[in-house]
């Protein structure tokens, strides 16, 4: 068998509708659009959430809470995955990102507690919750918020 034998299933292709090409094909004069009204019209239909002049479902929902424009959205690392660097190692933003634990810095980097450390680490970040500052300050290690 080669590339230019493959075929696909029967079944598999279907032929396209063809309207609008004579009486003869089943697909003629109105197009499979009826006759008349706002959806046969050209450019016709209603836009996305239109219940026909009813109130439509997002406005009828009350509202809720409120989104702070000014958050400051942390790249969290769990204390635990920082066993992938060696002992002694200065772990930086640079490194983190290297190693794929962070994706995306947008307001810094946060270390959380969750886990356990093996390593003795020096660790520059711009947060560090009060737990995870324990669990590297038991190790030996040393946090220095940037």
């Amino acid at each position: 068998m080669r590339l230019d034998e493959l075929k696909s299933p029967p079944g598999a292709n279907k032929r396209t509708k063809r309207v609008g090409r004579g009486i003869g094909s089943g697909h003629g004069k109105t197009s499979t659009r009826g006759h008349k009204g706002q959806k046969a019209r050209s450019g016709g239909g209603v836009r996305i959430g239109f219940e026909g002049g009813q109130m439509p479902l997002q406005r009828r929902i009350p509202k809720r809470g409120f989104t702070n424009i000014f958050r400051k959205e942390y790249a969290i690392v769990n204390v635990g995955d920082l066993n992938c660097f060696d002992d002694g190692t200065i772990v930086t933003i640079e490194l983190l990102k290297e190693a794929g634990l962070v994706k995306k810095i947008t307001a810094g980097v946060k270390i959380l507690g969750d886990g356990e450390l093996e390593k003795k680490l020096t660790i520059q970040v711009h947060k560090c919750s009060q737990q995870a500052e324990e669990k590297i300050t038991a190790r030996g290690g040393k946090i220095e918020v940037i």
